[in-house]
């Protein structure tokens, strides 16, 4: 019986460390794929020069797939809506890419905000997988602020506000800087399970991190 009691708690500990390592394992292997499908999509729209849908078709689209996506998280569903999702995201930076490249020193702008993004992204994911610092605290800061900051966002569009446009983009370095470090650190300390969920955080993340950086790289390359 004391054998038993005192086996329990490693068969436990190594019960969640082979969770967490499939979970790590699935999240990176389906963001390395849905970024490759969603950088492919944008190249299509880029290459047959497609009109920006709008913010109305394309919020209508974002939150569309993304409800679908939570609601077949638990079955391969969930995977076809994933690259649905990031298909889709992908269709609409492509008309966005052509209007930055068409700038004078767009095509350095581009690949500034993409080498960026891809530093941050490295350079915090290595920290929290290195370190398992747990972020747990920041969800309800995060929440409050991606929510601050899409409202933000949407009054400065239809109301042509550059300058809180501007301050809106700073914003969401910061906050999708801090999702990164919190999705990955739930990952890592096993509070996250489910790597279809992961995965859409993580590429919504990157998304986001790296059109906030385009208009801020694009508007400091400016006259």
């Amino acid at each position: 019986m004391s054998t038993q009691l005192t086996n329990q708690p490693a068969s436990n500990e190594v019960g969640f460390q082979t969770t967490k390592n499939k979970v790590l394992k699935n999240t990176y292997l389906l963001l390395s794929m849905t970024l490759i499908f969603s950088g492919a999509m944008a190249a299509v729209s880029m290459a047959f020069n497609l009109p920006h849908p709008g913010i109305i078709l394309t919020l209508l689209g974002f939150f569309g797939l993304l409800f679908a996506v939570t609601k077949f998280q638990n079955s391969s569903l969930g995977i076809v809506f994933v690259f649905a999702l990031t298909g889709f995201m992908g269709l609409t930076l492509g008309p966005v890419l052509n209007a930055y490249l068409s700038l004078p020193g767009g095509a350095s702008i581009v690949m500034n905000a993409l080498a960026a993004t891809g530093v941050i992204f490295l350079a915090l994911s290595a920290y929290v997988v290195t370190t398992k610092k747990d972020f747990s605290f920041m969800g309800g800061f995060l929440t409050v602020g991606i929510l601050v900051g899409f409202l933000a966002g949407l009054g400065a569009f239809i109301f042509e506000m550059q300058a809180l446009s501007l301050a809106v983009s700073a914003m969401f370095v910061l906050l999708m800087s801090g999702l990164i470090l919190y999705q990955t650190s739930e990952i890592v300390n096993s509070g996250e399970t489910n790597y279809v969920m992961a995965t859409t955080t993580l590429f919504v993340s990157i998304f986001n991190l790296f059109t906030s950086l385009l208009h801020l790289f694009g508007f400091a390359s400016q006259d």
